[in-house]
Formats: C-alpha cells, sequence, structure tokens
C-alpha cells in the first residue's frame, strides 16, 4: 500500500519499520494504553511484529492505519486511519481509530488525522459506511470520534469492556460540507 495523504500539519503514510522507535515510545506509555486493556508494548521487538502486522494488512486489505508524521520535525506523534476489522465485533467493518503520543494529547491531532481519515474512507475507497468505538469511560475518543462526524449508535461489549459504537455513513457525511474540507 503506498496510499499517503496530507493535512495542514501532517503526512499520513503507512507504517515503516524505521518508525520503530516512534510506536516504541507511543505503545509503551501505560497511560496511551489505560483504554486499550492496559497491555503496554514491553520490547521493541514486540513493536516491530506489529509494524509488520500493520504493513501485513496493507497487502490483505488495501489498507490499514497510517502513520501521523509532524511535516515540519518528522516526528511520527501517532497513528490514525481505517482498519478492516474482524475480530470485535460479530461483523466486519472498516474502523476509524487514532492513537497519539501523550506528550502531544490536547493539540487536536487525533481530530485532524480522523478527519483525513474520514474523507478518505468516502471520497478514496468509496465505502459506504465506517464505524469506531471506544471505552464508555474514555471521554476524549468518544469526542473526537463525535467531532469527526460519526453518530452514537449504541453501548454494545467490545472484549468484554464497555464501549459506546458510533458510525457514519456516507450519505450523512456529504450532506455536511465541512467534512469535505482536508485538515
Amino acid at each position: 500500500m503506498n496510499h499517503r495523504s496530507e493535512t495542514k500539519r501532517f503526512i499520513l503514510r503507512p507504517f515503516l519499520l524505521t518508525d520503530l522507535d516512534d510506536f516504541f515510545e507511543l505503545d509503551a506509555d501505560p497511560e496511551v494504553h489505560k483504554y486499550l486493556g492496559n497491555t503496554p508494548i514491553k520490547t521493541k521487538e514486540e513493536m516491530a511484529t506489529v509494524i509488520g502486522a500493520v504493513q501485513q494488512q496493507y497487502l490483505e486489505n488495501g489498507i490499514g492505519r497510517w502513520a501521523v508524521e509532524d511535516k515540519v520535525t518528522g516526528e511520527v506523534v501517532g497513528w490514525s486511519g481505517l482498519k478492516l476489522e474482524k475480530e470485535a465485533l460479530d461483523f466486519e467493518y472498516y474502523d476509524v481509530g487514532f492513537r497519539i503520543k501523550k506528550k502531544h494529547w490536547g493539540k487536536g491531532i487525533a481530530t485532524e488525522a480522523g478527519l483525513e481519515s474520514v474523507r478518505y474512507a468516502f471520497m478514496e475507497m468509496h465505502l459506504d459506511k465506517i464505524g469506531g468505538g471506544a471505552e464508555i469511560d474514555h471521554g476524549a475518543s468518544n469526542h473526537v470520534l463525535q467531532k469527526i462526524g460519526l453518530h452514537h449508535i449504541e453501548t454494545i461489549a467490545v472484549f468484554g469492556k464497555p464501549h459506546h459504537w458510533y458510525e457514519l455513513e456516507k450519505t450523512d457525511w456529504l450532506k455536511n460540507n465541512r467534512y469535505l474540507n482536508k485538515g
């Protein structure tokens, strides 16, 4: 997958093994993993395996999460994008998600990259619907999912934990022109 996209501040691109240190900083942080099962990565070898798994998703599904690279500094500040989710629920769906390094929280990065991910889903991939979820107590992620246009549908159990489930259909997205503007 050579798909890339850009926002005002970021390049959204496939994961590379050279991103290992940045992704290790992200996924080794226990606070980042508070609402992700409290299972931070412990070694760089584990992180390399995760990067390989995401790269395999590109090959198998034509899409996977993107590295979010700062245009000015070149730092990978986290990830965002789409994933064909096959395991979390009893149906397959395109999940929009994001994960940002703690030192960059509160800067609007997840929203900026998330908006571009939604635009890409509908305008480049021509999907009819996307979904996303967040643990009910994870206020920031729930807020971002709503801010990028997804609508709360219901509360469901994902891997045994209550999550708010959100969806957005392309027809609803197209009605709101503000989502057509990048970044």
